[in-house]
This record gives structure tokens, C-alpha cells and sequence, in this order.
């Protein structure tokens, strides 16, 4: 039984693609779903630097997010959005684990051999930690 979903949410149209298919699954299983984005800090740069930066990133998905819930408010099951700081892939596995998630759906991207290695890399940590079943969205 399927009764929490999350989906990683990064505004790209992978991140969309992933959004649609995991709003089907809500639908016919009458879950709820979750929206994760997820901020990453800086690497490198002062305190100051990083804290402007991670506060503009929140905004900045704090708006995207406001806007999927709202498309989705007359939908027959209940969107949630989250924020979270850190690595995607541990972020993801971690919101997963302590909220109950029974499934949790990732975009795929990258179109070279290099950028699915590097950039699928979120896709296959996920896949690799998460306790519960991962579907990844081409």
C-alpha cells in the first residue's frame, strides 16, 4: 500500500517529468505527496557568502513550491512541500525515513555518457540508501 510519496523536486523538467508521474501514483493510490527541494550550500565562500546564498536559494523554491501546491490544491490527494540543506541524495533518503515515505520518485538527466555519470549520480544514491522503493523518471 502506497500512502506517502516524495518526489525531489529541483524545478527542471526532469524534476517535472518525475512530478507528473508521482501525482498519477498519488492519484490512483490516494497518497499524499511530498515535494522536496532540496538547497545545496556553497562549496567554497565566507559564512556570510553561503548563509545569502542558502536564504535566496529557500526563497527561491519556496516559490516554486507554493506554486506546484497550488496547481495541485484540486487534486483528490494533499501535496506537502519541504525545504532541505545538504547533498540532494542524502537529504532525500533522510526526509524518506523520517516522514514515512513508502515511495520516492526522482528525475533522471543528462544526455552524455559524462553528464549521466555526474549528474545521475543523485538518481543512483538515492536508489542505492533509500529503504523504500525509488522510481527514476526519464
Amino acid at each position: 500500500m502506497m500512502r506517502n510519496i516524495l518526489v525531489g523536486y529541483d524545478g527542471s523538467g526532469a524534476a517535472i517529468h518525475a512530478l507528473t508521474f508521482a501525482a498519477g501514483l498519488a492519484r490512483a493510490f490516494g497518497a499524499s505527496m511530498h515535494l522536496l527541494a532540496v538547497v545545496r550550500p556553497p562549496e567554497f565562500g565566507g559564512m556570510v557568502e553561503t548563509n545569502a546564498v542558502v536564504e535566496q536559494s529557500r526563497q527561491h523554491y519556496q516559490n516554486v513550491l507554493r506554486g506546484v501546491q497550488s496547481k495541485h490544491a484540486q487534486e483528490p490527494f494533499k501535496t506537502h512541500v519541504h525545504i532541505a540543506v545538504g547533498h540532494p541524495a542524502e537529504q532525500i533518503v533522510r526526509f524518506a525515513e523520517g516522514h514515512d515515505i513508502d515511495h520516492i520518485v526522482v528525475g533522471h538527466r543528462g544526455h552524455t555518457v559524462f553528464e549521466r555519470w555526474l549528474i545521475g549520480s543523485v538518481a543512483r544514491q538515492v536508489i542505492a540508501y533509500a529503504h523504500c522503493a525509488v522510481t527514476v523518471v526519464r
